[in-house]
Parts: C-alpha cells; sequence; structure tokens
C-alpha cells in the first residue's frame, strides 16, 4: 500500500480568479504590480494563483468598500498570515479613518440642509437670498452680515420669509429629534 502524500491544491488562472471574485483581469495584474497580490507562479508562461488569492480580492474589495485606500488595504495585508498583529492593524486603520468618514458624514448632512433649503427658495434674486448671505457649507468664507445663528439654522430662519409656507426641519438634539417650525408665505409687494 501506498501512503497518501500531500493534498497538493490546483492553481488558478487568472481568468478563473476573475470570475470567482468579480475583478477584472487588469485589475488583478494591477494589485499585483502595486504589491497588494503576491507575484504569481508561471505556468508555461501564464499566472497560476493559489486559491488564497480569491480571499486577499475579497479583503480588498471590502477596504475599498470601506473607504479604505489601497495603501491602508497594503498595511492590512502585509500582516503574514495567522499573524495577531493583523487585528491591530485593523484597528489602527479603523482610528485613523473613522474621524475622516464622521466629517464625511457631517459635511454630506450640510449640503443636503443647504440644497434642500435651495430647491423650495422662492427669491426674487440671488441678492436677496438670504442662502448666500453667510456660506453655510463648510469652508464658508465672506458673510456679508454676520448672523445671530450660524449655519444652516440662521440660514433657515432667514429664508423663512422667502419660502413657501412649507416646514423647515433644524436638528436640536439627536439625529431622531426634530423640531419644526413653519416658515410665513411669502408674496410680493402689491403694485401700485
Amino acid at each position: 500500500m501506498s501512503t497518501p502524500g500531500p493534498e497538493v491544491t490546483p492553481l488558478l488562472t487568472i481568468g478563473a480568479v476573475a470570475a470567482m471574485t468579480g475583478r477584472s483581469a487588469s485589475a488583478i495584474r494591477y494589485y499585483e504590480q502595486i504589491g497588494l497580490l503576491p507575484e504569481p507562479v508561471r505556468v508555461g508562461g501564464q499566472r497560476r494563483y493559489d486559491p488564497a488569492t480569491v480571499r486577499t480580492l475579497a479583503v480588498i474589495e471590502t477596504g475599498q468598500r470601506a473607504g479604505l485606500a489601497l495603501d491602508e488595504i497594503k498595511v492590512l495585508l502585509s500582516a503574514s498570515p495567522r499573524d495577531p498583529a493583523a487585528i491591530e492593524r485593523l484597528r489602527e486603520v479603523a482610528s485613523r479613518k473613522l474621524p475622516e468618514v464622521v466629517a464625511l458624514i457631517e459635511r454630506s448632512e450640510l449640503v443636503r440642509g443647504w440644497l434642500e433649503l435651495a430647491a423650495r427658495c422662492e427669491c426674487p434674486d440671488l441678492d436677496q437670498c438670504p442662502l448666500f448671505d453667510d456660506l453655510a457649507l463648510p469652508g464658508g468664507s465672506g458673510a456679508k452680515r454676520p448672523p445671530a445663528r450660524t449655519g444652516l439654522s440662521a440660514v433657515s430662519a432667514r429664508l423663512g420669509r422667502w419660502l413657501p409656507g412649507s416646514a423647515i426641519g433644524r436638528r436640536v438634539g439627536p439625529a431622531t429629534t426634530t423640531r419644526r417650525y413653519y416658515a410665513p408665505t411669502w408674496r410680493p409687494a402689491p403694485r401700485r
């Protein structure tokens, strides 16, 4: 009787890896070029990948969907297999990235609020529109006059005279708590 040897795992072609992961062959070659994937073995001049490459590509895709840059993903992948330091690297990258994402969400909420107000604006022209008195968007400067309040709440309060009688929401606490008040309807002055 012969003793069975170690089981040999078949290597995958680039087409097979691409089909299994939904990535293009050119993307896989790019990840090799920048060092996210190890250099594959060559059989008859063709690339052959270890089946573990499929998992590595899943990690890359998940990292990209989470907003990580390829350099940050490379840091995560640089740990050797079964290295407990990999989880520590994940925590470090996440701790660095989280404040960026929180700031991006806050900015997006301000932009959305400004656009909602702008979509309902019935000002006669831009010179009279309070949306442009103090730029409520982050990084804004050059206020025409300092408002009593700041940000979108100040703009919405001043814009109230130009908005039709619809509700204007203003956050006053947690994301689920909103106070609503109704702006008066703007009507042009009667012609004489």
